[in-house]
């Protein structure tokens, strides 16, 4: 268990992206000493094990049994709990995160993931904390896009576009590339996956065009759209299997889209 104390330092350190002189700096102490530390050649004195657990947030025991690889598989888990009930109970998936994040303070994973469940007014301070302390560009580009939104429910368009501003225009995805350079199933399996993708982009991009539309007084060309938007979803949805209609159904929301094209197509009529 000694042995383990100077590595799991060290795992916990780098996961806060800190120094070891930063580190030396908070308890108090030589970064010569958290560099033997570190290196198994001694360890730290006693009195000084608290101070270390409350400054990566976790208990004395974790720190001594600390696992990058189990803390990484529990947050995960709390993410896949949350997103399952994240249309079907909202307010239940919040708590799963919630308490995720009393066990896992400011972890950008789980903050990211309360954007989809919580208020616009809330997402404001949420977004911006994911965006401060990510280093992943995925999720940072998620919080942009939520502080965008909320930014605008508020009616603060400027606040809105600069957000969005920050979020590179790519012409491309992993998946449209995936599928350009495997074969077989790999190469079915991504282009099957874009294909739902993009067509779910493309309703919801010819929703916003028949809105404007509509917005500028346009009502036959809102009604074309609308109806152009039905046919496709008709087209790739009436002959699919089950499974592939299942899959649509959950990336595209699609009885959804159905309901609210036909409730528009009413309310033109």
């Amino acid at each position: 268990m000694e042995s383990k104390l100077g590595e799991n330092i060290k795992a916990l350190r780098t996961r806060k992206n800190m120094t070891q002189g930063q580190l030396a700096e908070l308890i108090g102490v030589s970064y010569q000493a958290v560099s033997k530390w570190e290196s198994g050649t001694t360890l730290p004195d006693v009195s000084l094990v608290p101070r270390i657990a409350q400054i990566f947030q976790v208990t004395t025991d974790e720190l001594f049994s600390y696992s990058i690889e189990e803390q990484e598989k529990d947050i995960e888990n709390t993410r896949m709990k949350a997103q399952q009930l994240r249309e079907s109970n909202p307010a239940k998936a919040r708590d799963i995160l919630s308490e995720g994040l009393k066990k896992y303070p400011d972890n950008d994973i789980l903050l990211c993931n309360l954007l989809y469940v919580c208020s616009h007014e809330e997402n404001i301070p949420i977004a911006k904390k994911v965006i401060q302390i990510t280093k992943s560009n995925e999720l940072r580009y998620d919080a942009l896009r939520f502080l965008a939104y909320a930014y605008s429910d508020k009616g603060e368009t400027d606040l809105a576009v600069e957000a969005l501003e920050q979020i590179p225009e790519i012409y491309f995805t992993k998946l449209s590339e995936m599928a350009f350079v495997v074969t077989g199933k790999a190469k079915f399996d991504a282009a099957d996956k874009q294909k739902w993708i993009s067509i779910n982009t493309l309703i919801q991009m010819m929703a916003k065009i028949a809105e404007h539309y509509s917005e500028s007084g346009k009502t036959d060309a809102a009604i074309k759209e609308y109806q152009k938007a039905l046919s496709l979803i008709h087209l790739f949805c009436d002959e699919q299997s089950d499974e592939e209609y299942k899959n649509f159904a959950v990336i595209g929301e699609i009885e959804t889209y159905i309901e609210y094209f036909e409730n528009q197509l009413n309310k033109l009529s």
